[in-house]
């Protein structure tokens, strides 16, 4: 079966195939090529054995999906599936451990972590699923919950109701045709979660006969789930904040061998049995694992006479929903979409949908289930009969779109029947005064609303600021200041930083408020006798921080004076005598690596947790930015070569890699990066490379065009004394396309094979190139200035491989150095030649470079010989007659 993989400029693959079963297998191996390190990392975390490499930090999740039995539910869950999902379902796992055999395993973190990559089973993409969701309804919260009622009283659950950094969320918005400038509709959102690099959301296009999809993919998961556009209808999810996972408190004892649990019918033998954990650098942990009628415990044990059980649908019904994912490509109508979704498990989500032919579908998908009202407050009692589950299941609100188009960021709108906390309302707010603010709207005017940073939950805290007269000249002028203000969380604020500053001096105080001590001594003794799994819910001062809006309420908590708190907070500020920093000097980027590598701090961003533009740290405790945009996307039904989505680094996994970083700019400052689209192979492509069809794009008006090489983030950099800073950057074919026609055309660069093509012809050479995963072109920049260009490839996929014998670990390079104008001098390639292999060889599977000059090119071969590579024979390519010479790592040792 014929299978065509391209790549665009930003690395996102487009895999077409034959049939259905042919594209998921794509799909697998191409995802394990990009996503290697990224997807075993998630297979070993939900079946509980990351610790085995990653050490003790791994320690406390493994414990947790080993007793939650992650991996179990998964393979309970596969073994119902219909039989067309379960084919495809293998096909893509086949399609993950081919890649992982391949170029999947190469990834320098395997080595680092001295893991090898194992097989795929069909249950592993659910166990996966599974794991990165089953905390997304906050079911910790539900221990929290019973933590503030115990120490304060009911009502004080209340006043801590809303979301923090630690429960995942969106925005999303749709706008019928009336309301954009093409007459078809637009949506848009951004999933809002843990930053974690690589990212959570991989951009990918399949298609086959079947379909035609270009969507935000889940690393280790075949399809496209929660953003989708098949070309006639789009689809867009946020979560909907609801409560569909229940935790009960049991009664345990052993009798005898057994364990047993107090159920309504009383006491009866339920499973248990052991299982060990293995742990890099440390002891084995044994873990005794047993699920009682209501569902596996997650907390407590037989040996304290207590616990906690979790109880959710997929254990239950064996069902994880993803028998809607092979309809969702197959879609052509809201319709189809909607009866889709029907099939949907979990997470919960408000989905919002349209197609080319007017069609509009706004509706709640998943399974809530139909339980006791007080299920939802927190745990319940495991012996009642009256907080069992009753078998059936909630009817998903739906509503129609209104003319002025609909809006979800996790506030209590469509799903608030389904939910207990939800966001507070001050991001939909936000849309939807962006959104009115003028008539039509296209796809590029997305930005303006995905980037807004204007923090609408600041005027609780500045309406309490004290007046003038009652301040002394320092503390007025913060006062002063603040209340002039414009209220946007900008990164180059240095207003914001102040504000910033005073809030979090009141949620210090408010933390260490009296009125509140029982409460933080109860969740600090909680949070220590409980799995670790659960603290960022039971931390008490997060939970200040993200009530303000209540707790700062004048009455709302009896003993607390809001505007004494406020009053003290700012006279803290202003005696501190510490100047305003701007914003983004402590709210920088913070994403989670499975290998922490050392590095300096991230970039400041703008935003803030209530903002559209939705970046959260922990107000008062750790400002740096650790959740937020994990995409950003917009489907055009006018058009959908005029969508665009952006990533927070990029499509490739592996550092180093040119596409592994290469949209964070575009990410930060908000600008999305065109979806793939067809293509054909440009004319005449020669020079250096293979010859396969390529995956040129067209323009997008929603892409920054006025980049120069010197904006981009650099792959290496180094300083070299006497000569300046070497900064190595990937070719934008569009961008750099002139300045290397302009270098290739010259009569001394005929070596390089260019010389009579036209501009276009070498910016699609270059697209070309851009389009493959084993082949890869850099500027090389002097002091931010142009010098030269380096071009790598693997040799097994390049016309070169077809001349020799390929060992294992070579990589191809060609350099070619700038005219004389830009800079070159005597001894110029010489002191770049070292720079290069220094760049290329950080990747440890690299152990030989191979180089093939023009035989006629006698400098050049002299230059290698000089540097230490070992000289081979001579070969005939298309373009030339070249000599190969070898370089080993042993041998460039001295560079590195």
């Amino acid at each position: 079966m014929t299978v065509e993989v391209h790549r665009d400029r930003w690395g996102v693959p487009s895999v077409r195939a034959g049939d259905v079963l042919a594209l998921a297998r794509a799909q697998g191996r191409e995802t394990a090529r990009d996503r290697g390190w990224q997807i075993e990392v998630e297979r070993h975390r939900a079946q509980g054995t990351s610790a085995a490499f990653l050490g003790e930090e791994a320690l406390e999740w493994d414990l947790f999906a080993r007793r939650a039995r992650l991996a179990d539910t998964a393979r309970r869950c596969v073994e119902r599936l219909d039989p067309a999902t379960l084919s495809w379902l293998s096909a893509y796992t086949e399609g993950v451990s081919e890649g992982l055999a391949g170029a999947g395993s190469l990834a320098p973190e395997f080595a680092a972590a001295g893991v090898r990559p194992g097989r795929w089973e069909p249950w592993v993409p659910l166990a996966v699923w599974l794991s990165t969701h089953v905390l997304f309804s906050g079911l910790p919260s539900k221990l929290w919950r019973d933590v503030a009622r115990r120490a304060l009283g009911p009502a004080a659950v209340g006043w801590f109701a809303t979301d923090g950094p630690a429960t995942a969320g969106s925005n999303g918005w749709l706008l019928p045709g009336s309301r954009t400038a093409s007459g078809s509709a637009l949506l848009a959102g951004d999933p809002h979660r843990i930053i974690e690099a690589p990212g959570v959301y991989q951009q990918i296009h399949l298609a086959c006969p079947e379909f035609d999809v270009v969507g935000l993919a889940m690393p280790g998961v075949p399809g496209i789930a929660h953003f989708g556009h098949t070309g006639s209808v789009a689809w867009g999810i946020t979560n909907a904040m609801a409560d569909y996972q229940d935790l009960y408190r049991e009664k345990l004892r052993r009798r005898g061998g057994r364990v047993e649990a107090r159920g309504p019918e009383g006491w009866r033998e339920v499973a248990a049995h052991t299982e060990t954990v293995e742990v890099r650098g440390g002891e084995p942990v044994t873990v005794e694992i047993v699920e009682t009628g209501r569902g596996p415990l997650v907390a407590g044990g037989a040996d304290e006479g207590t616990g906690v059980s979790l109880r959710h649908v997929p254990r239950v019904e064996g069902d994880l929903g993803f028998s809607a994912l092979l309809p969702l490509l197959r879609a052509r109508t809201v319709a189809d979409v909607d009866a889709a979704v029907d099939a949907w498990v979990e997470p919960v989500n408000v989905l919002m949908a349209a197609d080319t032919a007017g069609g509009l579908l706004h509706r709640v998908a998943g399974k809530v289930p139909v339980r006791h009202r007080d299920n939802g407050s927190g745990t319940v009692p495991a012996w009642q009969a009256r907080y069992a589950w009753q078998g059936r299941f909630a009817e998903p609100p739906r509503a129609a779109v209104p003319e002025c188009g609909a809006v979800m960021a996790n506030q209590a709108g469509l799903a608030a029947p389904l939910g207990v906390e939800f966001a507070a309302p001050h991001r939909a707010a936000r849309i939807r005064e962006l959104l009115d603010s003028r008539e039509r709207w296209t796809a590029r005017d997305m930005a303006a609303v995905h980037t807004d940073t204007h923090l609408g939950s600041a005027r609780t805290l500045l309406a309490l600021l004290p007046r003038a007269d009652e301040l002394d000249a320092a503390a007025g002028a913060v006062r002063e200041r603040l209340l002039r203000w414009d209220r946007s969380m900008a990164a180059d604020s240095a207003d914001a930083g102040l504000y910033a500053s005073l809030r979090g001096t009141v949620v210090r105080r408010l933390t260490a408020h009296p009125v509140f001590a029982p409460l933080a001594a109860l969740a600090a003794e909680e949070g220590a006798r409980l799995p670790a799994v659960f603290a960022p819910w039971l931390a008490f001062p997060p939970r200040v921080a993200f009530a303000l809006d209540t707790l700062l309420t004048p009455g709302a908590v009896p003993g607390l004076d809001p505007a004494a708190e406020v009053a003290g907070a700012l006279a803290e500020v202003a005696g501190s005598g510490e100047r305003a920093r701007p914003w983004g000097e402590a709210h920088v980027l913070a994403a989670w690596q499975a290998l922490p590598e050392p590095a300096a701090p991230g970039p400041g961003l703008s935003g803030d947790h209530d903002c559209v533009l939705s970046t959260s740290g922990v107000p008062g405790l750790a400002e740096h930015a650790w959740r937020g945009p994990a995409a950003r996307w917009v489907w055009d039904l006018a058009d959908r070569a005029d969508s665009g989505w952006v990533v927070p680094f990029g499509a490739h996994g592996t550092p180093g890699h040119p596409h592994a970083y290469d949209q964070l700019p575009l990410w930060r400052k908000g600008a999305l990066v065109p979806v793939p689209a067809a293509a054909t192979r440009p004319a005449g492509a020669a020079g250096p490379g293979p010859s396969p069809a390529p995956g040129v794009q067209k323009e997008s008006p929603l892409m920054a065009t006025d980049s120069t090489a010197a904006d981009v983030t650099p792959l290496h950099e180094e300083a070299v004394e006497g000569f300046g800073t070497v900064t190595v950057v990937p070719v934008d074919p569009r961008r750099d396309g002139g300045l290397i026609h302009r270098w290739v055309s010259q009569e001394r660069a005929r070596f390089w094979g260019m010389v009579g093509k036209s501009r276009e012809e070498v910016e699609d050479i270059y697209s070309y190139l851009d389009s493959l995963t084993t082949h890869h072109a850099y500027l090389v920049l002097r002091d931010r200035e142009p010098v030269g260009l380096f071009q790598t490839y693997e040799p097994a996929a390049d016309v070169v491989g077809e001349c020799y014998e390929v060992a294992e670990g070579d990589f191809g390079v060609h350099l070619f150095i700038a005219p004389a104008e830009h800079g070159r001098q005597e001894g110029f390639t010489g002191v770049l030649l070292p720079v290069f292999l220094r760049f290329v060889l950080k990747e440890p599977s690299r152990r030989r470079i191979v180089v093939e000059p023009d035989a006629r090119n006698e400098k050049a071969v002299a230059r290698l010989v000089r540097t230490g590579f070992e000289l081979g024979p001579e070969i005939d390519l298309p373009d030339k007659r070249a000599r190969l010479a070898f370089l080993r790592r042993e041998t460039a040792a001295g560079l590195l």
